[in-house]
């Protein structure tokens, strides 16, 4: 093995920006970097080897060859360095692979152009969107494309000589209205180009224009008086007003923005990536990186700023991150400090600063084997919601009406992750006139807790509410107002995307669907709706019983009520002899029920 001389070999290297390969005894190329000075960032290698940590100590030691490329500016220096590490895959980088898992959404370029999921970009085939790091969104857009539009669904080659050739047949597709026939010339090329413009404009973020095409048409049916057509049009506007509602939303004057937050530790970094277009996310992914060497966050974060601008798209002119990168780069990185940018950096950090906990707490969950099933999904739900203590003991409220007439409220309570019916408490809604769910669930939770401390039972480990931002600071009134406020944790969770919301935070958390923690947080929702709604079923249906008992001649409500709380149903009076009601009622009202049943009966 020949001694490197790695002085001879630094002054050969310019003062330039460029690329930089170390080469190893077997001619391997083992590392590929960027410099925006090439001789002063190889020599820190050699010059400052005290200064190294022991993984970079290791590369230096097996340098045998350096080999660079010169490049107009740093940012160029960043793309080369990007590509090559890709196509060489050094063992001592950060391995950044072509990610081919994620499917794209294809729109061809044919005389009927497809629409169509795959994994397999082909430019020539047609305009690919993706990646799509989280599927279903993907498919929420799909379906979508299926309900708005009648784009076929076949993979026929429907050129102009095939089908003038009468190749084809129309298919069920055709019959049960999901296709115009294009495939026997019954629709029109340009017909289905304007279908086609549709969904590009989605696919591009941009909503506006579909909405107006819906809108007019539906005007132009309607001032035409064909009533039908206009409530098709109509259909498909409330279609697309939906997903626009279920969308995350951003303020549409921010534009086109691009999102990338790091954090680290020893041995990773973090990272959240967010693609924001015309105000709608329509991309996120967050992911984690294994560092190499003694790589910094700000490198880190430059090298997978061109890895995820590559991969979702570069459209967007400026890019928000709680980093500044050290180059001078074609996009502005900036680090907004107010406004409706700084929310969604907010946003991004949120994100990556739970997935780098949840990472962490899962190799600890995993590592320890002796834990049972139920400690793990606890400890779990203590690392998601960042609390304190494990929560043996939760308690989740719903409210529950119909139209604003039996208001109820209800409690369950889970000890140790299991449903402890026992627990269980109804309540029926007192100090609240018609449907205010708020109101109501500020006295239910009232009611329950200033009874805990009024017989000095034990507050719980956590109480969840059944809703959103405003259900929950409803819930965090009353605690306030019985001076518990902080001392038990409570988070709010909202039915639509399933976000988990904090007292006093605006920003939502979203946990991984697939989690055990969530599955339980929403184990508790759906139990609490569940005893909610029997209790008001019951309700609903003793308050008729009694208004059928007040038909009788001389029962007023306290008999009836009294009644059935003996008996439980009108049958079981019914099938009562006279000396059984005698006992509850007396002789007289004894007389009358017999009398009345008898008469029905007969």
């Amino acid at each position: 093995m020949s001694v490197f001389n790695y002085k001879d070999e630094i002054a050969k290297i310019p003062f330039d920006p460029g690329v930089y390969r170390y080469f190893d005894a077997l001619g391997e190329v083992i590392y590929v970097g960027k410099a925006k000075n090439l001789r002063n960032r190889v020599s820190s290698y050699f010059l400052k080897s005290n200064q190294h940590d022991r993984k970079t100590k290791r590369l230096v030691s097996q340098i045998r060859r350096i080999e660079f490329v010169i490049v107009p500016s740093e940012w160029d220096a960043l793309l080369l360095e990007n590509q090559l590490i890709k196509e060489l895959q050094p063992k001592f980088n950060i391995l950044l692979k072509d990610d081919k898992t994620y499917p794209f959404i294809c729109v061809t370029n044919e005389l009927y152009p497809q629409v169509y999921v795959t994994r397999n970009v082909d430019l020539k085939k047609g305009t690919y969107y993706g990646p799509f790091a989280q599927l279903r969104s993907m498919h929420t857009l799909l379906d979508m494309f299926k309900a708005l539009y009648t784009i076929r669904s076949c993979q026929l080659a429907l050129t102009k000589g095939n089908i003038e050739a009468g190749k084809f047949k129309v298919c069920l597709e055709y019959h049960i209205g999901n296709c115009k026939g294009p495939c026997e010339g019954l629709q029109s090329p340009e017909d289905y180009a304007v279908e086609i413009e549709q969904v590009h404009h989605i696919l591009k973020g941009n909503l506006s224009l579909p909405q107006q095409y819906f809108k007019e048409k539906m005007l132009k049916a309607a001032e035409s008086m064909a009533f039908e057509e206009a409530h098709s049009w109509k259909t498909k506007l409330e279609h697309l007003a939906s997903f626009q509602s279920k969308a995350t939303v951003v303020n549409p004057k921010i534009g086109n923005v691009d999102v990338l937050t790091i954090v680290s530790d020893e041995e990773a970094a973090y990272l959240n990536f967010m693609k924001v277009k015309q105000g709608y996310m329509v991309a996120t992914q967050t992911f984690e990186v294994k560092k190499k060497l003694d790589e910094s966050d700000v490198e880190i974060l430059e090298m997978m700023l061109v890895e995820m601008r590559e991969k979702y798209g570069h459209e967007s002119k400026e890019v928000l991150s709680n980093l500044k990168p050290h180059m001078e780069s074609k996009v502005d990185v900036v680090i907004p400090q107010i406004g409706d940018k700084k929310k969604l950096l907010d946003m991004s950090m949120k994100n990556v600063l739970y997935f780098r906990r949840e990472k962490a707490e899962r190799r600890a969950v995993e590592a320890s084997a002796t834990s049972s099933k139920k400690d793990r999904v606890l400890i779990r739900l203590k690392t998601d919601l960042q609390l304190k203590t494990l929560p043996r003991h939760i308690e989740c409220f719903d409210n529950s009406n119909t139209q604003g007439t039996n208001p109820v409220g209800a409690m369950v309570c889970f000890k140790d992750g299991k449903p402890s019916k026992k627990d269980y408490r109804h309540f029926n809604i007192k100090t609240v006139v018609g449907p205010n769910d708020f109101a109501s669930m500020n006295e239910v939770v009232g009611r329950r807790y200033l009874r805990l401390i009024a017989e000095n039972q034990p507050l719980p480990d956590l109480i969840i509410v059944d809703g959103g931002k405003g259900q929950l600071s409803a819930a965090c009134d009353a605690l306030k107002q019985l001076g518990i406020y902080g001392q038990v944790p409570i988070v709010g969770i909202a039915k639509r995307l399933e976000e988990i919301y904090f007292p006093e935070d605006s920003v939502p958390l979203y946990i991984d669907k697939r989690s055990e923690s969530l599955k339980l947080i929403q184990q508790l929702r759906d139990e609490a709706h569940r005893f909610g709604i029997t209790h008001h079923r019951d309700k609903r249906s003793k308050g008729s019983l009694i208004s059928e008992l007040e038909g009788i001649d001389g029962i007023g409500k306290v008999t009836a009520t009294k009644l059935l709380k003996y008996f439980g149903t009108v049958r079981a009076i019914r099938e009562s002899p006279v000396d059984k009601l005698t006992e509850v009622v007396g002789p007289a009202l004894a007389g009358k029920l017999r009398k009345h049943f008898e008469t029905m009966q007969g």
